[in-house]
């Protein structure tokens, strides 16, 4: 890395950085290969279709010293966090800097974010499964972490864009280097006795062969309409199939429309003919947990719960296949299943390790795809060059070995949240706080009319983006 991309490490440039600056100039043909065999380590040759792919390593720009404190999720597959500690530590030690790794349960994670940025102090780099724009005013502008990945590895993943930059002020609230799909996980068995071998591909096929399975063999499908995580996103895949969105493209709010009444009318459909009541009160393992146990016929989830299945439950791991994103009146679209973002919060005191740090894990992203067991995809394609070949021929012997073939192209029917506009910090808030799941509990219990429960959502929806707007962080 070299000053073309100025202040890249700090937020001002001083008479150090403009020596430092000068002498980064001066060794720009060795920076350059560096980078350069950063770039192809990983980017170049691919990895053996069936191996763990080799790990590369860039000298940073500047010398770095002190401690990196690092806040992020326990994976829903273990052997992604053995890797990362790994990882995380030996760059530590290579660059000079003491690493300090604090994992916790996803769920924990905007509460720690809220207290920490309210007392001033705490971790450096933190790490989320979803959207944080809601943060913005709190934390650094990314801008030119970003601009230095993509002149590195292309241009970025659009589903990730939106979910990390708001156009409104031209700020990258977050970095977001990797995304993970959200297929229906259907039991092959259950889904053949109805005559759908293949799965759902439709919302009506759901409801007519969940119903049936249930009615039939006593087991539901399950589709939270809880506060947690998986509810927020499989509801608006509805929505969206239905032509229902929160807002439009230029930030609108569009939630008070016939295609979200619709969308809330055929969920109580659903519910009534194929589901029970647990869906109320889940928490973000829960359809893991069902699926595993066998208690569920259908669920819309990454594919954590099939890996460990696959370790707990064979029998049922070999039943559960994937099918993408189901298709409504208007579309067929699924919210991303996990979205990351990473932040720096200006509390910060390892700004530079944080973003050093953050470009060498972008530039080893094929090892956290492989150690993650395909869980985990990149923002920038050419990182990741065995990815198909690993979806069509799984290394971790998923039978058949094809079976994750669906997610080589997951991106089309992938979308951001707040789609089809950008994952601002409004939006932020109408996901942290649970407002559309939230809407179609009240109508599915029978609490309000489904257009009623659209109704007071949207006055909700309504008050959050005229706080956003007023201070400037929502276009429209």
């Amino acid at each position: 890395m070299t000053d073309r991309f100025s202040g890249f490490l700090g937020s001002s440039r001083s008479r150090r950085d403009i020596l430092r600056a000068a002498g980064l100039a001066a060794l720009a043909a060795s920076t350059s290969v560096a980078c350069a065999s950063e770039e192809d380590g990983v980017g170049g040759s691919a990895p053996p279709a069936t191996g763990a792919p080799s790990e590369t390593f860039a000298d940073p720009a500047t010398k770095l010293s002190g401690e990196l404190k690092i806040l992020l999720w326990s994976h829903f597959v273990p052997s992604h966090d053995t890797w990362f500690d790994t990882f995380a530590k030996d760059w530590g030690r290579r660059v000079g800097v003491d690493i300090v790794i604090d994992h916790v349960d996803q769920a924990q994670i905007p509460t720690r974010i809220a207290a920490e940025i309210q007392a001033g102090q705490g971790h450096d780099l933190i790490q989320y499964i979803a959207n944080l724009s809601q943060y913005e005013p709190s934390v650094l502008d990314m801008k030119d972490l970003v601009d230095e990945a993509s002149k590195r590895w292309g241009e970025q993943l659009d589903l990730c864009r939106k979910s990390s930059f708001n156009p409104a002020t031209g700020k990258f609230y977050a970095y977001s280097p990797g995304w993970v799909p959200d297929p229906g996980n259907y039991r092959k068995s259950l889904w053949s006795s109805v005559g759908l071998e293949n799965g759902p591909s439709t919302w009506d096929e759901l409801l007519t062969g969940a119903s049936e399975i249930k009615k039939s063999k006593g087991i539901p499908l399950g589709l939270g309409m809880s506060q947690e995580i998986d509810s927020n996103m499989v509801m608006r895949a509805l929505m969206w199939s239905y032509g229902a969105s929160e807002q439009d493209a230029n930030e609108k709010v569009t939630l008070n429309s016939p295609e979200t009444v619709a969308a809330v009318e055929y969920m109580t459909k659903l519910y009534a003919d194929a589901m029970t009541p647990e869906v109320f009160s889940w928490n973000a393992a829960s359809n893991n947990q069902g699926l595993v146990a066998g208690k569920l016929s259908y669920v819309v989830n990454s594919i954590s719960a099939w890996r460990t299945a696959q370790g707990t439950n064979p029998e049922i791991a070999d039943d559960v296949y994937f099918v993408p994103a189901l298709k409504g009146p208007k579309a067929a679209l699924a919210a991303q299943h996990v979205l990351y973002n990473w932040i720096v919060p200006k509390h910060a005191t390892a700004v530079d390790a944080a973003k050093e740090f953050l470009l060498h894990y972008t530039a080893n992203f094929a090892s956290a795809t492989y150690n993650s067991k395909m869980y985990d995809f990149c923002a920038w394609d050419k990182l990741t060059p065995s990815r198909t070949t690993w979806l069509n021929s799984d290394p971790f012997n998923a039978k058949p070995a094809d079976k994750l073939k669906i997610l080589s192209d997951a991106v089309p029917w992938s979308a951001n949240i707040g789609h089809p506009g950008p994952t601002s910090a409004a939006i932020g808030e109408v996901f942290a706080t649970f407002v559309i799941p939230n809407m179609f509990a009240r109508a599915v219990r029978g609490e309000a009319s489904p257009r009623q429960a659209v109704e007071d959502a949207t006055k909700q929806v309504d008050a959050i983006y005229a706080k956003w707007r007023a201070a400037g962080l929502v276009g429209g």
